[in-house]
């Protein structure tokens, strides 16, 4: 009893020598305890790392867009265009020969997507001349015909050579001038700042050095002219990356002098596969990628010059919440934008994508 005494006196004096204003030790402690609870509550609601993704693994990181990078944009209430016209956010792709009656600006006002990539133009019966799928002649898809209309309600959109379907230009026409021309003609007839190149099959080394040559050719004059042209590539992609030509194919067109933008990605979708796992098959198709575009452009990192274009078999198989995560993917590892091919997405993910 008296040892209790003693403590119980000591514990009063303790309490009547702690100077006024100060709380008793008990409620310091329950106070920490609840700011620690806090703060790790606060952190957990903070945005993820740029270089994670949806699988939980940790990336190689997300090197920062250059000042020319994929965001900039033409508006019609400019009036004139900037220094470079791209795409961003979510592209709408349009298959102006499976729907050549597209309505391009009702469909961006509906939709609210502002950028378009309408295709695919690809060589005719005389190899050198441009048409639609290879048979509908230039001025033959009324879709292209709205792009003035889409322009000055704010939207844009570039052309897409080459396709699934047909042969590219470039391999079809061997004459080099003449291959130049082709393209120059396409361009100027819709007023293009940017146009794509979708290669699915391998092309051979002259037929790689003759677009690459048409390209920087076309390059130089946009340039002089004070309206850069924006190039990209619309490759298929798999687990492994890109095929060993389409890399070769990169480098050698950097080699010639033509700029490439971005690498656009087409990767399926396992429509089959359900939660993270449909998703899961993309993410590791562009973390293959990167290094090898990395090193096809000459660059340390190529994370900003990478577009992802998931590629669906049914409008089901990209839902909001998978729509959700491709975009937390596009954005923590700051790819220059995000698109879709194959079965058209429901127009509640559109809307959502290009809100974005």
């Amino acid at each position: 009893m008296a040892a209790t005494t003693d403590h119980s006196a000591d514990d009063q004096a303790t309490r009547r020598a702690r100077e006024p204003g100060v709380p008793p030790r008990p409620l310091v402690a329950l106070a920490s305890v609840l700011l620690a609870a806090g703060t790790g509550v606060a952190i957990w609601l903070l945005p993820g790392r740029t270089d994670g993704d949806w699988a939980g693994r940790p990336g190689t990181g997300a090197a920062p867009a250059p000042a020319t990078g994929a965001t900039a944009g033409r508006t019609a209430e400019q009036g004139a265009a900037p220094a470079v016209a791209r795409p961003s956010g979510f592209v709408t792709f349009v298959d102006a020969v499976r729907d050549p009656l597209f309505d391009l600006p009702k469909v961006a006002r509906k939709s609210r997507v502002h950028w378009f990539t309408v295709g695919h133009l690809t060589a005719g019966h005389h190899g050198c001349v441009p048409r639609w799928g290879g048979t509908r002649e230039q001025d033959g898809a009324p879709v292209a015909d709205r792009l003035g209309r889409l322009r000055a309600a704010g939207g844009d959109a570039g052309l897409a050579f080459g396709g699934p379907a047909g042969r590219e230009l470039a391999a079809a026409c061997a004459d080099q001038a003449r291959l130049t021309a082709a393209y120059r003609q396409a361009i100027r007839a819709f007023d293009a700042s940017y146009i794509d190149f979708e290669l699915h099959d391998r092309a051979d080394a002259a037929t790689v050095f003759r677009r690459a040559r048409a390209i920087a050719t076309l390059q130089r004059e946009a340039a002089r002219a004070g309206r850069p042209l924006t190039v990209s590539f619309t490759l298929p992609v798999t687990a492994a990356g890109l095929s060993r030509s389409d890399q070769e194919m990169l480098r050698a067109t950097r080699a010639a002098g033509a700029e490439i933008a971005a690498v656009n990605l087409l990767t399926p979708v396992d429509h089959g596969a359900g939660g993270q796992r449909r998703l899961l098959p993309v993410a590791s198709a562009v973390r293959s990628a990167q290094p090898q575009i990395a090193r096809s452009l000459g660059e340390s990192a190529a994370w900003h010059r990478i577009a992802l274009t998931p590629v669906l078999t049914g409008s089901g198989d990209l839902t909001e919440g998978d729509a959700r995560k491709l975009l937390a993917f596009t954005n923590r590892n700051n790819l220059a934008w995000l698109s879709a091919r194959g079965a058209a997405l429901t127009p509640d993910v559109t809307r959502f994508l290009a809100a974005q």
